[in-house]
């Protein structure tokens, strides 16, 4: 009997570690995938990863800057809720011009942006002012449209980071 009970156990703990490797293939997959999706985002937008550059300084597309700068104003309130993934996926596209494919990877590009910054606290001033080198004041009001959109599908009021990075955004452009 306790022969079988053993030969029980080995067996659930051979399975218990097939379920886990499993799991763990399938999250490997998924990065994996996450990745395709930032490397086809960026070809499509003409980025190209210079060496002992910032990814942040080789943005050519003012549109894009705007996409990361909104993403990480959204990221600024916990995690962004779908409503507000899609706010901001409609001001995108509205505001912009972009269709749903273009405004799609244009987040996933802000949002890689935004994690090379090291966190939305330091994207927002850095993207911020090359958003302004790019397209001088013209951005702006396109900007806080975007910001205003992608906030009113949340809660609508704004925390003290978002303030902050308000704040970050009008000195980038030197506006008081």
């Amino acid at each position: 009997m306790h022969i079988l009970v053993g030969l029980l156990g080995v067996a659930a703990a051979v399975y218990f570690f097939f379920i886990r490797a499993r799991h763990a293939a399938d999250v490997a997959h998924d990065v994996v995938e996450m990745a395709g999706d930032v490397r086809s985002a960026a070809r499509r937008f003409g980025f190209k990863r210079k060496t002992n550059v910032h990814p942040v300084e080789t943005i050519e597309d003012p549109n894009l800057a705007i996409a990361a700068i909104a993403t990480a104003f959204v990221e600024m309130d916990d995690l962004p809720t779908k409503e507000q993934r899609d706010a901001l996926d409609r001001a995108l596209r509205s505001q912009l011009g972009m269709d749903a494919s273009t405004s799609q990877e244009a987040t996933i590009l802000g949002h890689w942006f935004v994690s090379e910054c090291h966190g939305t606290e330091t994207a927002v001033p850095r993207v911020s002012r090359k958003l302004f080198k790019l397209n001088g004041k013209e951005s702006f009001e396109p900007l806080l449209n975007v910001i205003n959109t992608a906030v009113g599908a949340g809660s609508g009021e704004l925390n003290q980071k978002q303030r902050d990075a308000l704040d970050d955004i009008r000195r980038a452009f030197r506006v008081s």
